[in-house]
């Protein structure tokens, strides 16, 4: 079974494994920060900027707010962004790279004209337009990470479906008459699902980067809502002061970018046929 193949992979790539601890970890914390009784939102600008110390493990930020607990509470934000525009980027690539690549001819000429397009649009200059349309937020920063992250994967599910839909059981489910909706989710949809499940790990964790660098440009999670790119924008006026303001978002973008990047290869290794045949 595949997800034996996973697990195997994990036994053998320690560093695997502490990415996944540490994602599990993150996540588990992301959960239960609302119930550790300390208020991210609670000002004491008498300690503004205060040092580490055992009543704030990472000091104060410049409103005296405790530092350690917007950071939990950013990373909250970051990894929600990141999930939910991921479910966005993914449900829009994987419909349309099932269209495009199964139909074919006119359809796919369309539809590869569009991801063309889109693609040759600077990003920084279609998060302006969206921002001032839809202005800024939680919501409204999915939905332009969303929109800016599906053509890569339309591409990567369109070139799967292509030299699947040639294999003898998709043609002869066509030469029955099966409807054309049922081939494609019935008999090709979960055969681009490990596909599907590695290329989600790697949209994770690339729309937390996007996350973070439009929140440090300004253009991404808006006050008092906070996350790990926006307390790095707010703490390169702090660096010497308070150097510490850019080193725990900093790390732990770093530390979860990486880890779901790693978890991606291992998923890729144990569940795609062809990457177990040339381990």
């Amino acid at each position: 079974m595949r997800i034996n193949n996973f697990f195997s992979a994990l036994k053998k790539d320690k560093l695997a494994l502490l990415a996944l601890f540490y994602l599990l970890f993150a996540v588990f914390i992301s959960i239960v920060v609302q119930w550790i009784p300390i208020d991210p939102d609670q000002l004491d600008v008498i300690h503004a900027l205060a040092s580490p110390s055992p009543a704030h493990f990472f000091g104060t930020d410049e409103v005296g707010r405790d530092y350690f607990i917007r950071v939990l509470y950013g990373g909250r934000v970051s990894l929600l962004v990141g999930f939910l525009s991921m479910l966005m980027s993914m449900s829009i690539g994987v419909v349309l790279g099932l269209v495009s690549g199964y139909f074919g001819g006119f359809v796919d000429a369309i539809l590869m004209r569009i991801v063309d397009v889109i693609s040759s649009i600077p990003w920084i200059i279609m998060v302006m337009v969206i921002g001032m349309i839809f202005g800024r937020g939680f919501l409204s920063l999915i939905f332009v990470i969303g929109l800016l992250s599906w053509m890569e994967i339309a591409r990567l599910i369109r070139s799967e479906v292509l030299s699947l839909k040639e294999r003898e059981y998709v043609q002869y489910a066509r030469f029955l008459g099966i409807p054309s909706g049922k081939i494609l989710f019935s008999h090709i949809f979960p055969s681009i699902l490990p596909t599907t499940i590695t290329a989600s790990t790697a949209a994770i964790a690339s729309s937390i980067m996007v996350e973070s660098a439009l929140s440090f440009l300004g253009r991404g999670i808006s006050a008092p809502m906070s996350s790990w790119g926006s307390l790095l924008q707010s703490s390169q006026k702090f660096l010497q002061k308070a150097p510490y303001m850019a080193v725990l978002p900093g790390i732990l973008i770093i530390l979860t970018v990486f880890s779901f990047n790693k978890l991606g290869e291992v998923l890729r290794k144990s569940l795609d046929p062809a990457a177990l045949q040339g381990a």
